[in-house]
């Protein structure tokens, strides 16, 4: 691992931008018998997202808990709250979320 000295950071840090990540929780209607069509809807619709540019990392969580995904956002806290509160699963009542002001750096990406 490379160690940055205080100029380098002082050089990289201005770089970086603002950005919302979503925390995708388990809902009041989670386990419905008709939640799994409003699931693949989500899923959908995240897609659709992610093509636009506008959801820059979706991480769907894998285990047991009541958390069930992440999501950064290339858009304003107020713009992502709406996005979500239009989302079919949200609408509802399958997921719940928060949305938290985050930053962080243009082309950073998952290997």
């Amino acid at each position: 691992m490379k160690t940055f000295t205080d100029d380098e950071m002082g050089q990289l840090l201005p770089t970086a931008k603002t950005y919302s990540v979503v925390i995708l929780t388990r809902g009041p209607r989670f386990t419905d018998d008709d939640a799994l069509p409003i699931i693949w809807e989500h899923g959908r619709r995240n897609f659709g997202l992610r093509d636009d540019g506008v959801l820059a990392v979706v991480l769907p969580v894998t285990d047991e808990s009541d958390v069930c995904g992440i999501g950064v956002f290339a858009a304003a806290i107020d713009d992502t709250t709406a996005i979500m509160n239009d989302d079919p699963g949200v609408a509802a009542g399958v997921f719940t979320y928060q949305v938290h002001p985050c930053r962080g750096f243009p082309g950073d990406a998952l290997p």
